[in-house]
């Protein structure tokens, strides 16, 4: 009878190890040594839709999280301030462990799937690149990559996180041309694309307002009425940021362009922003991309070009400018 009762608790805590993975669901078990925060928060889109959870995470700085994604999806993990903690890309029936000290983001390892134990390694060894306040370097080792593994999803992966330089959409398009079809599944291109909201949308509801800090003063809860608004978002060094405002500067007249420091490094905000146009409002995000009410958005890279309509409904929201621009016209 012993025995019988052992093999049977052994039976159950097997299947409730199953279960803690099922081919429905997907898992991230966090250990984040130093941590100083009380929780997580898990984004992603999904089926069309922006997951946006808080987990708690204990005195140990240990959590656990269960999420749904049928197909691969890209997960933002960043503590309550917003401030990143790693980028994972999970699938239903994948068991992903992320390890390290929390302060050091570059630090942190991701395990328990190919493609983000092949990403970790692409970072270990661009570490250089990645802490490189400008962002060619990478983008060209990236593009390096992407041509020397077209079969590989991580290519997409990188181009679709990673990567910065989204101004040249015909030099970025041939890089995703390049990728095998089997590599680059619609839920990682949807990035690059731009999430084209209009009346198939539920995952972006009307955004009435949005709180931010404007440029020498405090928050604001800035109108998204009775304007059509297109809202530019950046962060770090903006190399091509002239070439960004002549092309907003072809905006239909009646337009409103709203820009939007989405990063905590304001160090240089001021003399970026000195020989901008005067009719443009500037404004601070302090939470960056996980802003509330801007982390509706989607956001996966920087720069990042949200429109809305004259009632508050985002028609787009993607890193290309040309899609953001059109939209502003209702084409």
């Amino acid at each position: 009878m012993k025995k019988t009762i052992q093999y049977l608790s052994l039976a159950l805590m097997m299947a409730l190890g199953l279960a803690s993975c099922s081919g429905n669901s997907f898992k991230i078990d966090g250990n984040l040594t130093g941590f100083d925060g009380h929780a997580v928060r898990v984004v992603y889109s999904a089926d069309s839709a922006i997951v946006d959870e808080v987990v708690e995470v204990d005195k140990h700085g240990k959590f656990s999280y269960k999420g749904e994604a049928e197909s691969p999806a890209i997960v933002s993990l960043t503590d309550e301030r917003g401030e990143s903690l790693v980028l994972v890309v999970a699938l239903n029936g994948d068991h992903l462990k992320v390890e390290g000290e929390a302060a050091k983001a570059m630090g942190l390892k991701v395990k328990g799937s190919k493609l983000n134990e092949d990403w970790q390694l692409f970072r270990d060894e661009h570490r250089a690149f990645y802490t490189d306040p400008n962002p060619s370097r990478l983008d060209a080792a990236i593009a390096k990559y992407v041509k020397e593994h077209s079969g590989d999803m991580l290519s997409t992966v990188l181009l679709m996180a990673d990567y910065s330089d989204f101004t040249d959409r015909d030099k970025v398009q041939a890089l995703i041309n390049s990728i095998s079809l089997e590599a680059r599944p619609e839920s990682l291109l949807a990035t690059f694309m731009g999430n084209p909201m209009g009346r198939k949308s539920v995952s972006v509801p009307r955004l009435m307002s949005l709180n931010l800090i404007k440029h020498g003063g405090d928050f604001e809860d800035v109108s998204l009425t009775n304007h059509v608004t297109l809202i530019h978002l950046w962060g770090g060094v903006q190399d091509n940021r002239q070439g960004t405002i002549n092309l907003l500067n072809t905006l239909p007249d009646g337009v409103r362009v709203l820009d939007v420091l989405a990063e905590s490094d304001t160090i240089r905000w001021h003399q970026v922003i000195a020989d901008d146009p005067a009719q443009w409002q500037h404004y601070w995000a302090p939470g960056g991309p996980m802003e509330q009410g801007i982390q509706l958005l989607g956001i996966t890279s920087l720069p990042w070009f949200a429109v809305a309509d004259s009632t508050g409904m985002v028609t787009y929201t993607g890193p290309d400018i040309n899609a953001a621009i059109r939209s502003t016209s209702g084409r």
